[in-house]
């Protein structure tokens, strides 16, 4: 993690070394390569052996100092785990928790012993010893079997390898010091783009004043008002002027991403110097037929790390604008693996446009900006955020199978009576479980099974070095992610989690369900000086901030829409429902007759969004009998390509009209722009409701326990949600005329219009045989209101 204010650096020794020092290859047979120190997991025994130690034992130390090199000042800080002071001498002691049997080390980690070399040398020298000792200590998990690695330099030594460590470290730094000195400049001069339209400008403002207050504003934002430029401007010009250090601009989708590259090209080709790079996922980028990141498969992943550095201070040298074929060059060009390059190369640049995942994500995220012991000053642009919630609740949770232990150890069974036995035990605690579970049941404690996989967890590692060449490798790989990342989960787990068991499709699962993911979030937004939520659709504001961000101090602004009242009609059908109980030959017919009146209205484009495909296709199958328009049906697992394909059907050069059948909630419910006559009309079928199934209950129970809300947390606002984004497909711009259909009776209920956006106070409350009288009203211009 890197602080820069004017000519001064701020940087911990831990990143200092393992971005200098690194070398090798990539490799992910091996427990090295899934980071051989277990972070979360280790802090209980990590504090545990310092408290055994005698009175000679300094814990938690903190050292620092500062270099000057070149025209830069490295002010270097970090915490030795412990000093030890005797009359023999000074030792610094380092303290690694791992899964693996330490009897298996055969040396330090060579960043590991970096990092206490780094803290060695800055004791010695502050301290005005001649010579300084170090020690290794690791711990196996499990077992809590120590082992030591000890170590004697002198302070010549060390002042040798530390300048030569620094003084190569100085020349990145000098390079970002001169590259925002010149970014700085031309941000001073940088302009707002565009006229204000109504909202822009009190969006811009809020956002500024949010990140000059470090605080965090949750934004209700109509579609159309231009809210990508309005929050990327006044970010960057905050960078300018020091209040941050980068710019985040975290999304759920790719054309969002795309909304985002589009606002800083703008500003680019304005005369802006100001560096980019989009984030891409590793399967897009991966040169290779399978992403099988080994050095005997992968040419690239062999001495990767020998050569990326050069790699990366080549093209940010370069390049303003990083695009994915500037990495796939660069990436060729030294034979690295493009994913990881992808990675490094974000350490350097002013904005980042990636996914959630790279800022939450315990799994994905960015460690060294995300996970490191320093706090940061960056900006979070956080678009549709109304999708965070769900994508948190299954980033902050984790399952196990018992078929999984069971699978992966008749597999390993010829080769590790050690890691049978292990896994052996885990499947003997699952069954336990499973013979109490019925159907799904809440646990209250699964500390036994936890301990029991940290045994796994060693064991598997210890295998992966015995057995490079295990024939099911991929499986038992990915066995280890699932069980890392249960433990990190299990670490964490607070009254903000409930534990489950269940019978499924798959076999029996346990799984640590996140209910509610604001305190996972928290320690990753507390790395941001800022974060500003942004959606049309962030409603109900405090559902969102419940779930999202709950503190008092947190800024909310809602935009009133731009567009005039008159060119939307809002109507509801007070005579259907997508009530189960409802759904029949009789009702499917209704609802038809709607969407075929809205289409007969005018000639156009219209989209049809439905509660799932089993109700799109009984509505598409009375649909095709004398339609008078083209329909197209969404289907499930659509491809790019047929997804791209279905949308270019909605062009505003068509002679006759088009309808599109598609499932709420799907992939064109949201992020699909169909702006002027591409779409004219809009039909929503039901609530959105999503179905009852396990989690929605146990989030129902836990609603009504914390909140008394159950219901609403756990199905109507998630539905509602849904609804709002469908009906936003329609009128995207100040010129756009459309209508907005909602299917339901419940619409017409106080605790659902409680939740309409402010512009949806005038709707027209319609019958099926009623309806085509307020649409000719609304299509040749006559007042309805």
């Amino acid at each position: 993690m890197i602080q820069m204010t004017d000519n001064q650096v701020r940087t911990s020794v831990r990143h200092l070394v393992e971005f200098i020092l690194r070398g090798g290859d990539i490799d992910n047979r091996r427990g090295s390569g899934k980071d051989v120190e277990a972070m979360q997991a280790g802090a209980r025994l990590h504090r545990k052996i310092q408290k055994e130690m005698d009175g000679s034992y300094a814990a938690e130390v903190i050292l620092k100092g500062t270099f000057t090199v070149g025209e830069v000042q490295i002010c270097l800080e970090g915490r030795a785990d412990g000093i030890i002071t005797t009359l023999e001498g000074v030792t610094i002691d380092e303290i690694k928790g791992i899964y693996a049997d330490v009897n298996r080390l055969e040396a330090p980690v060579p960043v590991h012993r970096a990092q206490a070399m780094c803290y060695a040398y800055l004791y010695a020298s502050q301290q005005g010893l001649d010579k300084i000792s170090v020690r290794m200590t690791y711990a196996t998990l499990e077992t809590e079997n120590i082992r030591y690695f000890y170590e004697d330099f002198t302070l010549e030594e060390l002042t040798t390898w530390f300048e030569a460590v620094i003084n190569e470290y100085g020349k990145w730094m000098n390079f970002l010091y001169h590259h925002r000195i010149r970014r700085n400049q031309t941000i001073v001069r940088a302009e707002f783009p565009f006229a204000y339209r109504t909202g822009q400008k009190k969006l811009a403002a809020s956002v500024y004043k949010t990140i000059e207050a470090k605080n965090r504003l949750f934004v209700q934002a109509p579609t159309g008002i231009g809210k990508t430029m309005s929050v990327i401007y006044p970010a960057v010009k905050a960078l300018g002027e020091g209040k941050g250090e980068r710019i985040f601009y975290l999304t759920a989708k790719t054309i969002t991403r795309t909304a985002a590259e589009e606002a800083f090209r703008i500003l680019q080709d304005r005369g802006l110097f100001f560096s980019t790079i989009t984030l891409t996922a590793k399967e897009k980028l991966c040169p290779m037929e399978k992403c099988d990141c080994n050095p005997e498969v992968c040419p690239r992943a062999k001495g990767h790390f020998d050569r990326v550095n050069d790699a990366v201070f080549d093209l940010i040298g370069k390049k303003e604008r990083i695009s994915r074929e500037d990495v796939l060059e660069y990436a060729e060009k030294y034979q690295v693996c493009p994913h990881e390059f992808d990675l490094d190369l974000s350490d350097w640049v002013d904005g980042i446009i990636c996914d959630y995942n790279y800022a939450f994500d315990p799994n994905v995220r960015l460690k060294r900006d995300f996970a490191d012991g320093i706090s940061a000053e960056h900006i979070f642009l956080v678009d549709e955020a109304h999708n965070l919630v769900e994508r948190a609740r299954e980033m902050y949770s984790a399952e196990i199978r018992k078929e999984d232990f069971l699978a992966v150890m008749k597999l390993v069974k010829p080769y590790s009576k050690k890691l049978e036995s292990k896994l052996s035990r885990c499947n003997r605690l699952m069954l336990e479980l499973k013979r109490e579970c019925e159907d799904w049941k809440l646990v209250e404690s699964v500390d036994h099974l936890a301990l029991a996989i940290e045994g796994a967890l060693g064991a598997i590692e210890d295998f992966e070095e015995e057995t490079p060449h295990f024939g099911s490798q991929e499986q038992l790989s990915d066995l280890y992610l699932g069980l890392r990342h249960f433990m990190n989960m299990y670490v964490c787990l607070d009254e903000c989690y409930r534990i489950y068991t269940e019978h499924c499709a798959e076999g029996f699962k346990l799984k640590l369900f996140c209910v509610n993911p604001v305190n996972n979030l928290e320690e990753c937004l507390k790395k941001a000086t800022a974060t500003v939520f942004f959606s049309a659709t962030l409603l109900p504001i405090q559902y969102y901030r419940t779930l999202l961000s709950d503190r008092k101090e947190d800024y909310t602004v809602y935009l009133d829409s731009p567009f005039p009242e008159e060119h939307r009609l809002l109507a509801i059908g007070r005579d259907v429902t997508s009530r189960y109980t409802r759904r029949n030959p009789d009702e499917f017919r209704r609802i038809a007759d709607y969407i075929r009146t809205m289409v007969q209205g005018k000639k156009g484009n219209y989209l049809a969004f439905f509660p799932s495909y089993r109700y799109l296709n009984e509505v598409l199958d009375i649909l095709e009998c004398n339609f008078p328009a083209e329909i197209v049906a969404q289907t499930p697992g659509m491809s790019e390509n047929e997804k791209e394909a279905f949308l270019e059907r909605f062009s505003d050069e068509r002679e006759d009209s088009l309808l599109g059948l598609c499932v709420m909630g799907g992939i064109f419910s949201e992020g699909i722009d169909l702006t002027g006559d591409r779409l004219i009309g809009v039909a929503v079928v039901g609530t959105g409701l999503p179905q009852v199934c396990t989690e929605r209950e146990i989030l129902k129970q836990y609603f009504d326990e914390t909140l008394g809300e159950g219901f609403a947390y756990a199905y109507q606002y998630p539905g509602m949600n849904k609804v709002l984004q469908a009906a936003g497909r329609v009128i995207r711009t100040e010129k756009d005329r459309g209508v907005i259909l909602l299917l339901d009776d419940r619409f017409m209920r106080e605790d659902y219009q409680k939740l309409f956006p402010r512009e949806w106070t005038k709707y027209a409350a319609v019958r099926e045989d009623g309806f085509g009288e307020p649409l000719s009203m609304f299509w040749n211009g006559d007042a309805l209101f």
